[in-house]
């Protein structure tokens, strides 16, 4: 599949290729940074060239290039995709790349009057950020789960082991080490000991087995509304709000979801926007106002440069693989 202005050589590299255009300035960097789990994610890697990431669709396993050029109205991004999947994953690419995510509620004058200086600010500098949409609840469940209550270090390490040892080598023409994450039957076949190795202990193994014997129905949430979505995903015994937020936020764009039980998330909010630190109940109060729009809120708190006092207790680092 390839449209008529896709550069020639290009097309000829990929199995499959399109030139999408935003119709306004876009930053493919700051769509795409939510969806890696961390600059060491075997499934997703950032060159000079472009973001590099690897997936299965229902058609088979594909490597996906993504590269930006242009300017202001005239930006547009190359998707190149090898494999028996790139014909599908490039009929997703529009959405993976936020074509559906509309800011119009959030930049309208009498919703943006009633937003925060630091808010406003920082949207000002960043009219070029859409949320992405992958559609693919497996790809984001499993690492999401992996970092229920612990610190990140831990859960990327973790998820880290478990894609060099059941991932597969990425189709095509990809970079060194690029890794197709496990399908759910590969993860569902991941022995109870190699779960240990990887430091993620039985409650989160367990919760990514229940999960994944329904893959097929998990899958089907991508058509769905993101509330609803996130609301039966939480019918899944170990899933709350915090995993279902985490996950729509990848999958599905969500401009509203916010990752109630955050370990940071509700103290950074509230430094930035009252100057003290609140819990989820007093995040949620103070965010209340701008329901529809709460996730796009907190992206451009982050946007904003604002950085939270550094005192106090971190969450502590633990190693169970040796025990």
């Amino acid at each position: 599949m390839t449209i008529a202005d896709a550069p020639p050589l290009v097309a000829a590299a990929a199995d499959a290729s399109l030139r999408w255009h935003p119709g306004a300035s876009y930053r493919l960097d700051q769509t795409m940074f939510p969806l890696m789990r961390g600059n060491a994610d075997p499934s997703f890697a950032a060159h000079p060239n472009g973001f590099w990431m690897a997936f299965t669709t229902s058609s088979g396993s594909v490597t996906l290039r993504l590269s930006a050029g242009g300017v202001g109205e005239d930006t547009f991004v190359d998707a190149q995709a090898w494999g028996s999947g790139a014909e599908d994953a490039i009929v997703g690419v529009p959405r993976l790349l936020g074509a559906d995510d509309d800011w119009s509620a959030f930049d309208e004058p009498g919703f943006h009057a009633t937003l925060p200086r630091l808010v406003t600010e920082a949207r000002r500098r960043n009219l070029a950020l859409r949320l992405p949409s992958t559609g693919r609840l497996v790809d984001s469940l499993v690492p999401t789960i992996l970092e229920q209550r612990v610190t990140t270090l831990e859960a990327r390490r973790g998820y880290r082991y478990l894609m060099y040892r059941f991932g597969t080598p990425a189709p095509g023409k990809a970079p060194a080490g690029l890794l197709v994450p496990p399908m759910a039957r590969q993860w569902l076949a991941v022995p109870s000991w190699e779960w240990h190795k990887a430091g993620v202990g039985p409650q989160r193994s367990a919760t990514v087995m229940r999960a994944l014997q329904s893959a097929v129905a998990l899958e089907r949430l991508a058509v769905l509304d993101p509330a609803r979505a996130g609301a039966k995903l939480q019918t899944i015994p170990g899933i709350g709000v915090w995993t279902a937020a985490e996950v729509v936020q990848r999958t599905h764009g969500c401009p509203d979801s916010i990752s109630v039980g955050d370990y940071h998330l509700a103290s950074y909010v509230g430094y930035a926007l009252l100057g003290r630190k609140i819990d989820d109940a007093g995040m949620l109060e103070l965010l209340e106002p701008w329901r529809g729009q709460r996730q796009r809120l907190v992206r451009m708190l982050y946007l904003s440069g604002f950085r939270k006092p550094t005192f106090g207790p971190r969450m502590t680092v633990q190693d169970h693989r040796a025990n």
